[in-house]
């Protein structure tokens, strides 16, 4: 059983998730505004929080911000219309464990619960990841990215991977850790913005009993755990001002002071740091030391989002597909035309993270082997219709883009009867299976 607190300005929703979560053994609490989620979350401990992301007084981006600036280590997963996927791809930048659309289906409900409570971990570090998780792309691109990992893992030099959230950062240090000479050693990760700016300096550091309060006894930082091993540091530009200091200091003296001591340790580790952003727009804003950016900009690798992956795609849909079927009893072997072309079509903003829950959400929710439209979220439908045409003075260009997607509209309002879509599109069947071939809509 676990302590939940649902944040959810929607009445009835939320006795709704009340009376659901009670059902399956949790033990759940409600407040409906981020005011009274500060009040509660500073009188009682939780395993999980529900929050909506539109509340009536700010977001649930702002109760992200106050879970991490208290230290407070709870799993939260973001509640989001269809609307506003994308500012839930944003809020597992800010540290949410996962998000889920409304309106919410139950086994859903459950299985991101369950995912989130088993993603639990100490102090914002996160100590594994699922191998089984990733496949190696075939694509160019996959070449070259893999070609610069082996190049730079056997080496001590400090690596920045950039890429947007989902596309495989930690993952990537990971490879790179098991390819190093450090292989044997610890490799050690933490999430710098699940940091908060009171703790990051004694997470990192370590600090000495008495050092501030609540510093009953010593404690080790990170860097002396990742001795001899590697230190990844995922989302470094969140560190505070003051902490890039301090971890400059360490990696051009190879020594780190605990909080609260005067004793210097010396320390042998790898620092492989990971962002989404450009650091060098962070270094213009005066939010990054371009001193410390040089130090780890000893090389850079940068992870490709999943949309510039061209058919590599369709790898880890299959791949993603068979593990969901493993984890969850299932037996997807096809999916629909309409739902391939749904999945290959769409931009995901959320890379590999998004494409690995919404596979596991078809599979879940597909009973026979062939999964159909009603087992995708609505929201890609409506993004694919709502996606940017192309600007400019070219017109033939203009033209194709506004046709392709016309013609898989139609093809998915009439569940891909051929017939029906010709009809609808005042063209004969010849000339629509014509133009699926020349625009690659299976």
């Amino acid at each position: 059983m676990a302590k939940i607190l649902i944040i959810e300005d929607d009445l009835t929703f939320s006795q709704l998730l009340e009376g659901f979560l009670k059902k399956h053994g949790h033990q759940p609490f409600i407040v409906h505004d981020v005011k009274n989620s500060f009040k509660i979350l500073a009188q009682h401990s939780f395993e999980l929080l529900l929050v909506d992301y539109r509340l009536p007084d700010g977001t649930g981006l702002e109760v992200l911000s106050h879970v991490r600036e208290k230290g407070l280590n709870y799993p939260v997963v973001i509640m989001t219309s269809f609307n506003d996927v994308r500012t839930a791809v944003k809020s597992i930048q800010l540290g949410a464990i996962d998000y889920i659309t409304k309106p919410v289906n139950p086994d859903e409900l459950l299985m991101t619960i369950g995912g989130a409570l088993e993603k639990k971990t100490e102090s914002g570090i996160q100590d594994t990841v699922e191998h089984a998780d990733f496949i190696r792309g075939k694509s160019a691109t996959a070449d070259k990215l893999y070609a610069h990992i082996d190049l730079v893992a056997p080496t001590d030099m400090s690596v920045i991977i950039q890429g947007e959230s989902g596309t495989g950062k930690e993952y990537a240090a990971r490879t790179l850790h098991a390819q190093s000479k450090r292989s044997t050693k610890p490799f050690v990760a933490i999430d710098c913005g699940a940091l908060s700016r009171d703790l990051a300096a004694s997470e990192l550091f370590g600090h000495v009993k008495g050092a501030f309060t609540g510093a009953v006894t010593d404690k080790k930082g990170q860097f002396e755990a990742a001795e001899g091993g590697t230190l990844f540091l995922d989302e470094v530009g969140n560190l505070s001002y003051e902490v890039q200091v301090k971890l400059l200091r360490a990696l051009q003296e190879r020594v780190i002071q605990p909080v609260g001591s005067t004793k210097k340790i010396a320390v042998n580790v790898r620092i492989i740091t990971a962002t989404n952003d450009d650091l060098l727009n962070s270094i213009q804003n005066g939010e990054f030391r371009e001193d410390l950016y040089h130090r780890l900009n000893e090389f850079k690798i940068l992870l490709p989002a999943l949309r510039d992956r061209g058919r590599d795609l369709e790898l880890f849909i299959d791949h993603f597909i068979r593990l969901s079927n493993e984890e969850l009893d299932r037996n997807v072997q096809k999916l629909s035309a309409p739902v391939r072309d749904l999945l290959l079509n769409y931009d995901w903003p959320g890379n590999l993270r998004e494409l690995k829950n919404v596979i596991k959400r078809m599979v879940l929710l597909t009973p026979t082997d062939t999964a159909g439209l009603e087992a995708l979220p609505d929201e890609m439908i409506l993004a694919i219709r709502q996606a940017p045409k192309p600007t400019g003075s070219d017109l033939k260009a203009i033209n194709e883009s506004n046709e392709k997607t016309l013609i898989i509209e139609t093809l998915i309002k009439v569940k891909y009867n051929k017939s029906k879509a010709a009809k609808l599109l005042n063209i004969d069947r010849k000339t629509l299976y014509s133009k699926m071939e020349r625009y690659e809509i299976e």
